[in-house]
């Protein structure tokens, strides 16, 4: 196991985020430094990877949960995309990294699913003979209504991805027309051939204009997070869960350690802010403001039955970065389908002492609003949004779009104006790092679960002052938003309403 966690670790690095130089007012960490993090979820997980990969030998990871990995947590899903096509280059880039390490069965083990993948383990977790078989690969939707399908095009043609244009759609679709030069035509495919006969698809598929990319699927992001814990462990980091961390501890400005509810304390040469979307509520005196906001997104999963599972096995995840913001899975082993809208979202604004008005929708602070808080209505959705959500589903697959809801969560990320990480050392106290703001990206659509594998290579970078300095600037805690940035482009938030959501065995 020792050598599979050893070769986790000799990756190569790409453009995104290359080691420079240190710099002045940054950390000075040595192998022996005590690292404190705070959160178990990607970010924080992954972070403890790469630190335990650049030798330091004290890393400590403080989770509020009981049970690892934490029950409300975005990351602890069945499944999160796994893509390249973003209209953001540098994400392009980065997805790309991450595609390759996941492919990496030996380290990752069998949980992700891409074209031409086919996963089982045996007791070990390592790759043997499969009986679950899934072509996945991406279909990429709404070029015609957003132009940011057309630079996601771009990018992931510009990066050699494979990918292929729906040929039904070609003549008659301008803007990807226009995307590919005259001098390289790319290869196309027929929704024929994508979709297996015994698949029914309806106009959300048959009348949208797009591509298929190939390079790219779903990972089992709960089983994910559980081997990455598992070598975080085995490379001799420790993973506290039950320690819900309420302040900092502070020698004159420098943060030197944190203290829990229970009481307990734990010194740090450095702490790492890894909690998400509880980052802002939790930490009120960070006046973080717009600069982080908690929003919720819907998510539902309808049971197959096995006969449907099995029809339906060999789909690919379908993905709308038009207006609708629609996505859907291939059934699991489980033959569940999950699905979801990433749009505006939903805010929990809760009053906090001193806290600053994070958007026009109201004072305060938004907070998540889990299982974990509020029970079985902390699953519940807005209703509107569930509607919403079996609307495009019917629209994609009509056979299907009228069985009940077999699940219903709301998955809280941390949204940024810009939709760009917040991967900092504090400006006015260098013993305290932030790491948030993951967008829905960091499993992008979500996904952080999707960077697992590399995020935490650019936060070990920006600790060690090697990050370079335009990726430092797009990640810096104080960049500045002018008034037209606005959150996921400009998507309607709303304020929840307890009284108007629902859940499992209810009418939406």
């Amino acid at each position: 196991m020792l050598a599979l966690i050893q070769k986790f670790f000799r990756g190569t690095s790409t453009d995104t985020g290359k080691a420079t130089p240190s710099t002045s007012g940054d950390p000075s960490l040595v192998p022996s430094s005590k690292i404190v993090i705070v959160g178990s979820g990607c970010f924080g997980v992954s972070t403890a990877l790469h630190l335990l990969r650049r030798g330091y030998r004290d890393v400590t990871i403080l989770e509020r949960a009981s049970d690892l990995p934490a029950v409300d947590a975005a990351s602890t899903d069945i499944n999160k995309i796994v893509r390249s096509s973003y209209n953001d280059e540098f994400y392009t880039l980065l997805a790309r990294e991450a595609l390759e390490a996941w492919k990496d069965h030996e380290v990752w083990g069998h949980n992700y699913y891409d074209i031409a993948s086919i996963y089982n383990s045996d007791a070990t977790g390592l790759i043997c003979e499969s009986s679950f078989s899934n072509r996945s690969g991406v279909l990429v939707c709404g070029i015609e209504a957003d132009l940011h399908g057309n630079r996601a095009f771009q990018n992931d043609h510009k990066h050699g991805a494979r990918i292929k244009r729906i040929a039904t759609l070609i003549e008659s679709d301008e803007t990807s027309r226009l995307a590919t030069s005259k001098a390289d035509k790319r290869e196309t495919v027929t929704l024929e051939e994508i979709f297996d006969p015994g698949v029914s698809i309806g106009s959300g598929i048959s009348h949208t204009h797009g591509y298929f990319n190939e390079d790219g699927g779903w990972a089992y992001s709960k089983r994910a997070m559980e081997r990455a814990m598992e070598l975080v462990k085995k490379l001799g980091g420790k993973i506290i869960p039950g320690k819900e961390v309420s302040s900092t501890i502070k020698d004159q400005s420098r943060t030197r350690g944190v203290k829990c509810k229970d009481g307990s304390e734990f010194a740090a040469d450095i702490v790492v802010l890894a909690i998400g979307c509880w980052t802002a509520s939790t930490f009120p005196e960070l006046k973080l403001g717009r600069r982080a906001l908690a929003t919720g997104q819907a998510t539902v999963t309808v049971q197959l039955t096995p006969e449907e599972g099995e029809r339906y096995r060999k789909v690919p995840v379908i993905l709308d970065l038009g207006p609708s913001g629609f996505y859907c899975f291939p059934p699991n082993e489980d033959n569940l389908i999950k699905m979801g809208s990433h749009v505006g979202g939903v805010t929990n604004m809760v009053p906090i002492s001193d806290a600053p008005t994070v958007d026009v929708i109201s004072s305060g602070i938004s907070s998540p609003r889990t299982m974990l808080s509020h029970g079985v209505d902390g699953l519940k959705v807005p209703k509107s949004e569930a509607r919403f959500i079996r609307e495009c589903f019917g629209k994609v697959f009509p056979e299907l779009g009228e069985k009940p809801f077999n699940s219903t969560r709301l998955c809280w990320y941390t949204d940024s104006p810009d939709s760009n990480w917040i991967i900092d050392v504090h400006p006015a106290d260098p013993g305290l790092a932030l790491v948030t703001a993951g967008s829905g990206h960091g499993f992008k659509i979500s996904v952080i679960p999707q960077f697992l594998p590399v995020i935490g290579r650019l936060v070990v970078d920006r600790l060690e002052g090697k990050m370079d300095e335009s990726t430092r600037r797009r990640f810096a805690v104080e960049r500045e938003f002018d008034e037209h940035t606005t959150y996921r482009d400009g998507a309607v938030i709303s304020a929840l309403d307890p009284d108007d959501l629902i859940g499992v065995g209810e009418d939406c």
